[in-house]
């Protein structure tokens, strides 16, 4: 009889003391964490990076078949087990709601000797994915790390001051003259492998000379100098509520190399402006290779330059081994096209610098870069070097498999898998904007990413996580317009119209997964929301002279003085509130929104424009000015503002391509544009286009709500027709979704609505009843042949094939399905054929 394998069962919360913690806050001995200051420290806005090491070596007798281990740091943390990486953390938050990783240790352990070695990272001041903590006289000035595992019969292991540590040289920073002014984006790391210590993390390393890690209390009135989790001020800790990142070993698809005859100017000392400086110098030789390893020559007082084509967009730790004498410098810099001058205004600023140490020069970049073309500039020496490896460990959220959609038209398909790509790239600890240029967690940005990974994707841990994270609202309830980084630490305006977007990824999680809990949990800022923007609300009921950004989307609409946009989108998050409140029985906070709405929904007629069929942007002066974008029309019908008997005649006017026109406030002729952005901050916004006429187009982040007023308005057949025009991203090789309609970047997150609307809209797959305890199948194939699916759902994928004469399902929920031209039919769970009327 075959055994069955029995494994070990995974770690949670439960392995360890319900509270406090049994490993203490510790940080190298080089920095003396004294107190200073009275009731607390103040931030240090000139902070400096740092650096830390950490050893523990122990004893086992035999290896226990569990070994619970947890542990955080701020920043972010590298865990090795003899030798072997085995996680890396914590995901970013708020620093009062730092969370911790856990880790079965067993499977890295063995008899004998055994070494836990952990590299610290602290990013000094704030990045675009991390934000400091305020400190109290010692925690939160610097670095710190936490670790506790329970080791069975041989006891626990903690953070303590028995633990070996060092401070580490080996990194150094960009003055922040030198760096990119927009800010955002990765840390660009200037790393000399001579001043590391090689082999650090392995067993038998000479650590005579660390010193024992300083163990770091919470010094505060009220704090008693506790030096173990929970303390200020990092909060209670949690566990990583997601899984974690992993992804493909990416190497290049192409290499060009080159011989440069001139110097490098080694006084840019930004590697990604020193490889910029160099395309000045004379080329003496250039060629194609075929691989790596790849032998170069340097000339005396020359250099070689690298272009590594990665043949597409990938994201993740950049690696290289080289063979070169000590000294020698290798300048990198990360982008999406190739470089043709100085960085652009809004371009990449990405890179990197490796100083060999002449031996063991094997190299992994601790964060996270997305580019498709890498340069590396090799100079400092002469003669031969030899570049023996250069690969991606992309670092991306995972996909449960299951999910998927074909249909006749290859051109959907490629449209289809180049969002499911698209969105994964930006899917990290966060979702992020994109992964090559900022890596921020805009609050508004990521409403696209969540609906994506809800159509695709059977894990909606990250889905939900981006809740949590948004959920950060200022002292007057508004949310920051990117959280956990520089700007929510700055606190300085935001983009209203951002947070409307998370209110409705709080509907999400309320239709797709039920959870009242969670939705509950949600609904006080979902509140605060929306009141903040009261005070804005005329005696008419339409939102008049709203501050602070409306970006609403990078198309060029028009919100100032009383705006039929920000009316219409507040009123969905409204209507949207009263419908989760009505849910949860608060009925008191349903009635308050439902008044708000009807207010809104009463005086919204103003904006119509009877002659076009459709509503305009905004009214100034109390005159109704003739601007006209896609998007009025479309919000009106999903926020319910515009009555139904004008939908179908709003979808014909906003969907008419001879009308439709392509304009930006911010972008023109393939890249973003200073000038134009300039006029913003002036207050200019220049009408170059017929408004009597012509409408401007939705940007592709906001189509997602015309695409929901098509299918709304009864309209999903359209839908294939519209996707089409994403296939203009598709060239050159590049198989992911740009940014906007002819510039920005090639890879965005919040584009990619045809890949969700392909699942919710051409397969009909949603949510009938919260938690999909009811799913809806309405397909609508319009121009296709045939498409076929499926759909992630709590209870397992729900699969569709539909042709022009049957229509296929197997669901195992009950479902609603709705056929064009028939009466609805509820079904049981199960596999269901139907047959299509045929007229």
């Amino acid at each position: 009889m075959q055994e069955i394998a029995v494994h070990p069962a995974p770690v949670t919360p439960d392995d360890f003391a319900p509270i406090r913690w049994r490993g203490h806050w510790i940080w190298v001995p080089e920095e003396p964490i004294a107190p200073s200051g009275f009731m607390a420290a103040r931030s240090d806005p000139h902070a400096p990076e740092a650096h830390g090491l950490f050893r523990k070596p122990f004893h086992l007798d035999s290896v226990p078949e569990r070994a619970p281990a947890r542990l955080s740091a701020d920043s972010r943390y590298l865990l090795y087990v003899n030798g072997r990486e085995v996680s890396r953390g914590p995901v970013r938050s708020q620093p009062r709601r730092l969370h911790y990783d856990l880790v079965d240790l067993a499977p890295y352990l063995r008899p004998g000797a055994n070494l836990i070695a952990i590299y610290v990272k602290y990013y000094g001041t704030p990045k675009s994915f991390w934000m400091p903590a305020t400190p109290n006289l010692t925690l939160g000035k610097t670095g710190v790390l936490v670790f506790e595992a329970n080791l069975g019969p041989a006891g626990w292991v903690v953070s303590d001051g028995s633990w070996r540590a060092r401070k580490c040289d080996a990194w150094d920073s960009l003055a922040a003259s030198e760096a990119d002014p927009l800010g955002g984006g990765v840390p660009i790391e200037l790393f000399d492998a001579r001043r590391f210590p090689h082999g650090w993390h392995m067993g038998g390393f000479d650590d005579s000379n660390w010193g024992a890690a300083q163990v770091v209390p919470a010094v505060h009135i009220g704090g008693f100098a506790r030096t173990q989790p929970p303390t200020d001020p990092y909060g209670p800790l949690f566990p990583r509520p997601i899984a974690p990142l992993d992804g493909e070993l990416r190497t290049p698809a192409a290499i060009q190399r080159e011989t440069l005859a001139g110097t490098v100017d080694v006084s840019i000392n930004n590697p990604v402006k020193r490889v910029e400086a160099a395309l000045t110098l004379p080329v003496s030789q250039a060629a194609q290779a075929a691989q790596l390893p790849l032998t170069i020559d340097i000339p005396a007082g020359g250099a070689a330059r690298l272009t590594m084509d990665m043949g597409r967009i990938v994201s993740g730790l950049v690696g290289l081994e080289l063979e070169a004498p000590a000294g020698t410098m290798l300048d990198l810099s990360y982008v999406e096209e190739p470089i043709k001058g100085p960085g652009r205004f809004g371009a990449q600023h990405a890179g990197t610098r490796y100083i060999a140490r002449g031996t063991h020069d094997r190299f992994e970049l601790f964060d996270s870069n997305g580019f498709r073309y890498a340069y590396i500039l090799a100079h400092g020496t002469t003669g031969q070097i030899t570049l023996r490896g250069f690969a991606v460990r992309e670092q991306l959220y995972p996909w449960q498999d299951g999910t998927a959609f074909r249909c006749d038209d290859e051109e959907l398909n490629r449209i289809f898998a180049a969002g499911v790509r698209t969105v994964q790239l930006n899917s990290h600890d966060a979702f992020i904007d994109c992964p090559t240029r900022e890596q921020r967690a805009w609050v508004g940005d990521g409403v696209v990413h969540q609906m994506v990974h809800l159509a695709t994707n059977g894990d909606w841990r990250l889905a939900w996580h981006y809740l949590t994270l948004g959920n950060s609202p200022r002292s007057d309830g508004i949310l920051p317009m990117s959280v956990v980084g520089e700007i929510e630490a700055g606190g300085a305006f935001t983009i209203p119209d951002w947070a409307l977007n998370w209110v409705h990824g709080v509907y999400n999680r309320y239709r797709f997964s039920g959870d009242r809990d969670a939705v509950k949990a949600l609904m006080p800022t979902v509140e605060r929301v929306l009141r903040w923007y009261t005070p804005y609300q005329t005696a008419e009921g339409v939102l008049k002279d709203v501050p602070e950004w409306n970006l609403v989307d990078w198309s060029s609409v028009l919100v100032n003085d009383t705006s039929s946009i920000l009316t219409a989108l507040w009123a969905r998050g409204l209507r949207e509130f009263a419908e989760m409140a009505a849910w949860l029985e608060e009925r008191s906070s349903q009635r308050w929104a439902e008044g708000l709405y009807e207010r809104a929904r009463a005086g919204f007629d103003v904006f119509w424009d009877e002659a076009r069929g459709s509503y305009v942007d905004h009214i100034v002066e109390g005159e109704r000015r003739p601007e006209m974008s896609q998007l009025a029309g479309a919000l009106a019908i999903v926020s319910g503002l515009a009555p139904a008997e004008r939908w179908g005649r709003i979808v014909a006017t906003i969907t008419d391509p001879a009308r439709l026109v392509v304009r930006s406030w911010t972008g023109a002729e393939g890249d973003y544009s200073p000038e134009k952005m300039q006029k913003q901050f002036q207050g200019i916004y220049e009408i170059d286009w017929d408004a009597e006429r012509e409408i401007v187009i939705a940007e592709p982040f906001m189509s997602y709500t015309v695409h929901d007023a098509v299918a709304q308005a009864g309209r999903a057949d359209m839908l294939p027709n519209l996707y089409r025009r994403w296939t203009q991203f598709l060239t050159n090789g590049y198989d992911t979704i740009g940014e906007c309609w002819g510039w920005g970047t090639h890879v965005h997150g919040w584009s990619c609505t045809p890949t969700r609307d392909m699942i919710f809209y051409t397969l009909g797959i949603t949510p009938a009843e919260p938690g999909y305890t009811l799913a809806r199948v309405a397909p609508r194939l319009g121009p296709l042949t045939w498409a076929k699916g499926a759909a992630p759902t709590a209870y397992g994928p729900i699969t569709v094939e539909v042709d022009a004469e049957r229509v296929l399902v197997e669901s195992p929920v009950p479902v609603v399905i709705e056929l064009a031209g028939q009466p609805s039919q509820r079904l049981g769970p199960g596999r269901h054929e139907l047959t299509l009327r045929v007229d």
